[in-house]
């Protein structure tokens, strides 16, 4: 019989209903949950029970006593100890996906490459940990000659925040929640990190953080570096935001759930910042030149993405944009026909279910928006596809149109010249997405808008869709509000460590006190006296 795979001693790939406090594995005793298969409906065992006000203070204490030595550590042991967490998670095999599976109807083909996703991630910012660069050193050395003044030696570097508070994502159970980008970043960066698991995967966050816990114990790490709650109201997620030992926040959810931990940290003695991705409808632009060209396969690829995943990405094409013409008509004649004959799918919760539903029949009985097409009747939590039609005029004087359904429902706008389309992408809130869909002869055109989306959104696109979020250097994954909450910032990414970091500058001070990686013989890049020089 094939042994469970153990880490120091234990086994991670067991799921017993409980949460973990630093080094500690637990039952809550706040309320009852269990994960439901959306699938089936089936209820899922075990019990999960919350966490207590007495827990989540001591998961806090525990960060806050662990950031110190955490952030002190040489970046090798940081580097290996996010190498071996992804290593933990392979090793858990199977029961990770089929756990994943039956808690959101998704396929395991999609898990089994969010799992690649979350390990890679990881990986890649162990790579960032040993390369240095994210600690943006700078160095101007002294002047002491300088007239009329002479200059003080001066150097920079960036450092950890402090611990850093990650809500679960309802749509990614793997790659943004508990072992997800926003860990994997803030961990990087050398910050304790307590999770707040998303009440949907229940059992998957229970098997990850036991992967996380291990890699704490067996990296020889101080036990507060990690911590996994469980919640069954808002009590916890809110007192998590509300605690003073927590110095940012990473959210991805709704636009509610963002705005209210906003709230709360804003109101806090010590206001922090709150990294939440919450709501984009992702314009997509359809020039002419492209329409004509090749518009029978925009509109293919189009449904393609538009069903991805039933839709729950927080950059599915939610809006199309085009110049009314006999190619705008062929091409939403073509989307429609393929979109009739899609299947219903299974929608990750119930409660998402019942917000697509609302969100579609509010497209389906406006007076101005015409049903182009709706997807095979499901049951149960599968969620119909839907393609709806409206003009520019009726878009502009209702913002409610611009409203994000969440799941594979998409509204076509017809503008009536290229200033209407210029006006609409104008009053758009900003979004993480945007494509432009264009050959050549549309450059001129395409170039015009271009400073808009630029004040728009995050990552301009062309000749695709935003579906499908490579995790590299040059990847954002943000925008502006309410897309994000702070548009200067990416959750995926390299850069995505920049978000839990900040300067401080070291002015006259000794060799012997100065941070190893400022002092002269750091094998670190840095900027030196405004010149980059290459570390050894």
């Amino acid at each position: 019989m094939p042994q469970a795979p153990t880490s120091g001693g234990k086994e991670i790939d067991v799921i017993n209903g409980e949460m973990f406090i630093g080094s500690r594995s637990l039952s809550g005793t706040s309320g009852e949950a269990r994960a439901v298969n959306p699938a089936t409906g089936e209820t899922l065992d075990p019990v999960y029970r919350g966490a207590t006000r007495a827990e989540l203070d001591e998961a806090c204490r525990l960060a806050w006593e662990a950031f110190d030595p955490y952030r002190s550590l040489e970046p090798e042991t940081r580097a290996r100890f996010l190498e071996t967490i992804a290593q933990n998670i392979l090793d858990i095999g199977d029961a990770l996906i089929e756990r994943a599976m039956a808690e959101t109807g998704l396929p395991r083909a999609r898990l089994e490459g969010e799992r690649g996703r979350t390990v890679g991630q990881l990986r890649l910012f162990a790579q960032v940990v040993r390369d240095g660069r994210y600690l943006d050193l700078r160095i101007d050395p002294a002047m002491p000659e300088r007239q009329p003044l002479p200059r003080p030696d001066l150097r920079l570097r960036k450092i950890p925040l402090g611990p850093v508070a990650v809500f679960g994502a309802s749509n990614f159970p793997l790659a943004f929640s508990v072992a997800g980008g926003d860990t994997a970043s803030a961990l990087a960066a050398g910050c304790p990190v307590v999770v707040k698991a998303h009440s949907a995967h229940l059992g998957t966050s229970e098997l990850v953080g036991r992967a996380v816990q291990a890699a704490v114990r067996t990296s020889g790490l101080p036990e507060g570096v990690f911590s996994l709650l469980f919640d069954t109201g808002r009590d916890i997620g809110q007192g998590l935001v509300a605690d003073p030992r927590i110095k940012a926040v990473g959210f991805t959810g709704s636009r509610g759930g963002g705005t209210a931990l906003m709230k709360i940290a804003q109101a806090r003695p010590e206001p922090i910042p709150v990294y939440a991705e919450m709501s984009s409808i992702n314009p997509v632009i359809l020039f002419p030149g492209a329409l004509a060209e090749r518009g029978e396969k925009i509109a293919h690829g189009f449904i393609t993405s538009l069903l991805m995943g039933a839709g729950q990405f927080c950059t599915s094409p939610g809006l199309i944009l085009a110049i009314e013409s006999d190619k705008l008509d062929e091409f939403i004649a073509g989307a429609g026909n393929a979109l009739q004959s899609a299947s219903a799918a299974t929608m990750l919760t119930p409660g998402i279910h019942q917000a697509y539903e609302a969100g579609v029949e509010a497209l389906r009985s406006h007076t101005a928006v015409q049903t182009i097409a709706r997807g095979q009747a499901g049951q149960g939590y599968q969620g119909v596809p839907g393609l709806f039609s409206t003009t520019a005029e009726a878009f502009l004087a209702d913002r409610k149109l611009a409203e994000e359904v969440f799941g594979s429902a998409s509204l076509v706008v017809r503008c009536r010249d290229e200033a209407e389309l210029a006006s609409v992408l104008d009053s758009l809130e900003g979004q993480l997405t945007a494509a432009l869909h264009i050959t050549e002869a549309d450059h001129e055109d395409a170039r015009k808008l271009i400073p808009v989306l630029e004040r728009k959104v995050g990552r301009i696109l062309v000749n695709g869709f935003g579906t499908g979020v490579e995790v590299a250097h040059a990847m954002v994954h943000g925008g502006p509000y309410p897309s994000t909450a702070d548009g200067r910032s990416t959750s995926v990414g390299t850069m995505a460590i920049d978000r839990f970091l900040r300067p401080v500058c070291y002015q006259d001070m000794p060799e012997a006190l100065l941070p190893p990686e400022l002092r002269d013989s750091s094998p670190y890049d840095r900027l030196l006296d405004g010149k980059t020089v290459l570390g050894a």
